[in-house]
């Protein structure tokens, strides 16, 4: 769906109406300018898409478990085959 020399002399045909032949190359200009600035924002954010999918995913760094609980030994169970003694009597 594109516009053809038809469609776009009935466009400049109804700006030179609407505007008047004195600011239409001030309209033009300003237009021009508009959609320079559209394409720079729209390549930008494009570019930034691009850089955030292009970067390779890192796993979460582990977070690092305190000293003291690297260190420590597990209490001994009650019901532990090596510690466990029938009750005297």
């Amino acid at each position: 769906m594109s516009i053809g020399p038809l469609e776009l002399m009935v466009i400049l045909l109804l700006a030179l109406v609407v505007v008047g032949p004195s600011r239409l190359p001030e309209v033009g200009r300003s237009i021009g300018k508009a959609l320079r600035e559209l394409r720079k924002v729209q390549d930008e954010v494009r570019d930034s898409i691009n850089f955030n999918l292009d970067e390779p995913i890192r796993p979460p760094k582990p977070t690092p478990t305190p000293r003291a609980a690297r260190t420590a030994e597990p209490p001994a169970s009650d019901l532990d085959d090596a510690t466990w003694r029938p009750p005297p009597g």
